[in-house]
C-alpha cells in the first residue's frame, strides 16, 4: 500500500508542475521575473528547518514581511505554491525510512486534501484586508503551538505506530481542519504533531503522517492560487529552487543540530511578525476609512 501512495504521491507532483507551468506561461512575461540570490537563500534556510520538523510557513511568512518580498494578499497563495515541491521530497524521504502503520497514515492524508481543496477555493478569492488578519491570528497561534511545544505543554506521545475507532475518527476530521487551516498561512506540523501527540502514537510517526499530509495538500492548495494569479511567481520559483537543496542537506547531512535556540527564536520573529501583520490590517483599515467617498 506504501508503494500506491509512492505512485500517487509522483502523478500529485508531475501534475502540480504541469499546472505551474501552463499557467505561469499563459500570464503576462513580466510576472516571471526570475528570483534574486536572496530567495534561493530564503528557500534554502526555511526548506532546512522544516526538513527537520520546525515548520516553514511561518518563517517564511517572516522572511516576506520583514524583506517586503510578497504583498500581504498573495502570502497565502506564494505560502503553499512555494512549499509543495520541496513537502514532496520530504514526504518521499519520510514515508521512506519511518514505521507508520499505513492505513491510518493514508486516512490523515487523505482528510488534510480534502481539508485544503475546500479551503483553499476561499482563501484565493480573499481581499488584502482579511488576509492580513486571518495571517496575524494564524502565526499567533504557531507562535503558541510552538512554546507550547517548547515547554512540554504537549504530551510525550505514546509507543502506537497506527490508531482505530474514535481515535482514529478524531485523527481524521483533526487532519481535514488542519488542511484547510494551511491555505491561510497557518503551519500544518506543529498542530498535527500535537494531535499525534495527544493520540498516543509514536513521535517518530508524526514526521511522515504531517509531511505526507503537506505533500499531497499542496498540489491541491496551490492551484486556486495559482489559476487566480494570487501568488508571487518569481518568490516561489526562488524558494522552490533553493528549497530542494536545503532538504536533501538536512536530511542526509545533519546528524545532530542545537535546534532548541533556533525553535525559540523562531518563535519570538513568527510573534513579531504577527504583530506586524496586524498592524497592517489597522492601518488598511484607517487607510479606507479615510478615502473619500466616491458620489
Amino acid at each position: 500500500m506504501k508503494s500506491a501512495l509512492f505512485i500517487a504521491l509522483g502523478i500529485f507532483a508531475a501534475g502540480f508542475v504541469f499546472v505551474w507551468t501552463r499557467e505561469a506561461l499563459r500570464g503576462p512575461a513580466k510576472t516571471r521575473e526570475m528570483p534574486s540570490l536572496l530567495h534561493y537563500a530564503i528557500g534554502l534556510f526555511v526548506n532546512f528547518l522544516d526538513t527537520l520538523g520546525i515548520g516553514s510557513f511561518a518563517t517564511m511568512s517572516s522572511c516576506f514581511k520583514i524583506f517586503g518580498l510578497v504583498r500581504d494578499e498573495q502570502i497565502p497563495g506564494t505560502l503553499n505554491v512555494a512549499g509543495t515541491i520541496p513537502g514532496i521530497m520530504e514526504a518521499f524521504i519520510y514515508m521512506a525510512i519511518v514505521d507508520v502503520d499505513v492505513t491510518t497514515m493514508t486516512l490523515m492524508i487523505s482528510a488534510a486534501v480534502v481539508g485544503a481543496w475546500l479551503g483553499a477555493g476561499v482563501v484565493s478569492r480573499w481581499p488584502r484586508r482579511k488576509i492580513q488578519i486571518g495571517l496575524g491570528l494564524a502565526l499567533l497561534a504557531t507562535a503558541g503551538f510552538g512554546f507550547a511545544r517548547q515547554i512540554h505543554w504537549f504530551p510525550g506521545g505514546g509507543d502506537l505506530l497506527g490508531l482505530t475507532g474514535a481515535k482514529l475518527a478524531l485523527a481524521i476530521v483533526a487532519n481535514a481542519l488542519l488542511g484547510a487551516l494551511m491555505t491561510l498561512g497557518i503551519g500544518f506540523f506543529a498542530p498535527c504533531m500535537m494531535v499525534i501527540f495527544l493520540l498516543g502514537m509514536n513521535e517518530k510517526t508524526a514526521f511522515p503522517i504531517m509531511m505526507g499530509s503537506v505533500a499531497f495538500l499542496g498540489p491541491v492548495a496551490s492551484a486556486p492560487f495559482i489559476r487566480h494569479g494570487s501568488y508571487n511567481f518569481k518568490v516561489s520559483l526562488g524558494l522552490t529552487l533553493g528549497g530542494v537543496p536545503g532538504v536533501l542537506l538536512a536530511a542526509y547531512l545533519v546528524r545532530s543540530l542545537p535546534l532548541d535556540a533556533v525553535r525559540w527564536l523562531v518563535i519570538g520573529v513568527v510573534a513579531y511578525t504577527a504583530l506586524m501583520m496586524l498592524r497592517s490590517a489597522a492601518s488598511e483599515r484607517a487607510r479606507m476609512k479615510a478615502a473619500p467617498v466616491e458620489v
